[in-house]
């Protein structure tokens, strides 16, 4: 018996033994790929080793040879029986491996050998996509010959030519377009092939939709989401957030209207926010692209007809914001205190007493009215604000005005918790009997710092101080604080 129990497991262990032995050799195949190794791969394809075997996530050593584009070790698998579609655990097969690492030879193989000209990844991306986004003209070329669907979408509805058209492969979108491919029809957010390639900054892309026939004056109109009317623009709007200038002039010799405006706002007020957006939580200024900086493309506005004193259309207002309803770019320039901006809009033309729909005049506006909430500041800091305020007091602007709120240039100090701007103010003529009253919603100065505003009840003890003392260096005592909202 303890004989026979030895032979069985000797046998079993030579079982064992060959099996381990017979997978070692397998995945050595798809290892030897892996490392490069191909000597080892040609080795073990002559012993007959299994050229389809896979590693634990579905790794062949085809898949291997495509993603190093080693021509010769893929051609030497496809003799030794690989499958040419196979796909890994993940999905991904060597055709879409040889699109994303940009081996063109290797693609045309692997399709004159058979593999699917329509293979997708899990998420819909095919290799048509693939190749169209790494800029393998040839490679979309053959995937096309080969029946590869030149309109197919993957799951959020994007084509191949929106991939070549963002990344700014021109020869990939000539392909394309040559194919038949839809350069008009729009994903959801409004975004189609020329949009994409605007928000890139994608000029030769640009140029080459406009002479397939793309409207430079088209609209960007999204079918889905919430404040959809926001989003709406227009290529020279998208171009000018997106700090794309240089684009933007090609646009404007193209024939784009500087004076769009279907979300209410033209170019010239949105160049405002893209040179100085919101600090604390607000986005930085776009990268941009192109030898044409923002100040130019401002003067190159103008020169083609943009309206300096254009008024914003429908838009924002609420207790103690500021109203960018009928603000020009002047004003809005005075609000982010962008000094350079505001001298080059007065040499354009621009009428430095224009105010907005609140006759919240430009000193106003410098001066900070209009809170904020809680966590953000606005795009100018004190120091701007004053060398602001000290211009526009040069040109004209008066100090002691008050707007449709009852807002003066102390609340919007208090506002902004800008006590040096305060004292400044004082210096400069703000009268006392003119800003120590309350505005349209109960709040003075005083009252503001002690934390009545909206979005953000923080007492300032700085501005707080600065204030009282103030008042009391023209003989008015301050009153106790009032509490303010929880």
């Amino acid at each position: 018996m303890n004989v026979l129990r030895m032979a069985i497991g000797t046998i079993a262990a030579g079982l064992l033994l060959a099996v381990s032995a017979a997978a070692s050799a397998a995945d050595s195949v798809a290892e030897a790929a892996e490392r490069k190794d191909f000597a080892a791969l040609r080795v073990l394809l002559g012993q007959q080793a299994d050229a389809r075997a896979a590693q634990a996530d579905g790794m062949t050593a085809l898949h291997w040879a495509a993603h190093h584009g080693e021509l010769e070790a893929v051609k030497l698998l496809i003799a030794a029986g690989a499958e040419v579609g196979a796909r890994s655990r993940y999905g991904v097969t060597s055709l879409s491996l040889a699109c994303l690492r940009g081996h063109a030879a290797v693609v045309r193989v692997l399709l004159e050998n058979g593999a699917d000209a329509n293979t997708a990844l899990p998420g819909g991306e095919t290799a048509l996509m693939t190749a169209a986004r790494t800029g393998l003209a040839d490679s979309v070329r053959d995937l096309l010959a080969h029946g590869a669907s030149v309109n197919a979408r993957e799951q959020k509805g994007q084509t191949a030519l929106m991939w070549a058209a963002a990344e700014g492969n021109t020869d990939v979108v000539e392909a394309l377009l040559k194919a038949g491919a839809d350069f008009r029809t729009p994903l959801d957010s409004g975004f189609t092939p020329f949009f994409f390639a605007v928000r890139e900054g994608r000029t030769d892309v640009v140029l080459r939709l406009l002479e397939a026939g793309i409207d430079v004056n088209d609209t960007m109109h999204p079918r889905a989401g919430g404040g959809a009317r926001r989003r709406t623009t227009t290529p020279l709007l998208l171009a000018a957030a997106t700090g794309h200038f240089e684009l933007g002039v090609a646009l404007l010799d193209a024939g784009a209207d500087p004076n769009a405006r279907p979300a209410g706002f033209t170019a010239l007020h949105a160049m405002t926010w893209v040179r100085k957006p919101i600090r604390g939580d607000g986005d930085p200024p776009p990268t941009g692209s192109g030898a044409v900086d923002s100040l130019e493309f401002v003067r190159q506005l103008v020169s083609r007809g943009a309206d300096v004193n254009a008024r914003l259309e429908h838009g924002e207002s609420g207790q103690g914001r500021f109203t960018t309803t009928g603000s020009t770019p002047f004003v809005l320039a005075a609000r982010t205190s962008d000094l350079p901006l505001l001298k080059l809009l007065l040499e354009l033309g621009a009428d430095s007493r224009l105010a907005n729909a609140d006759h919240c005049t430009p000193l106003l506006a410098a001066a900070g009215v209009g809170a904020l909430g809680n966590g953000d500041e606005t795009a100018g800091t004190e120091e701007e604000a004053i060398e602001t305020v000290f211009w526009l007091l040069q040109h004209g602007a008066q100090i002691n005005a008050v707007d449709d709120n009852g807002e003066t240039v102390m609340h919007g100090a208090a506002y902004q918790e800008w006590a040096r701007l305060a004292e400044v103010l004082v210096e400069h003529g703000a009268d006392l009997q003119v800003w120590n009253r309350e505005n349209r919603w109960g709040w003075t100065p005083l009252m503001v710092a002690q934390g009545h505003r909206p979005g953000n009840y923080r007492p300032s003890p700085r501005t707080i101080a600065t204030l009282e003392t103030l008042m009391r260096a023209k003989g008015v005592e301050p009153p106790p604080a009032a509490p303010t909202a929880p």
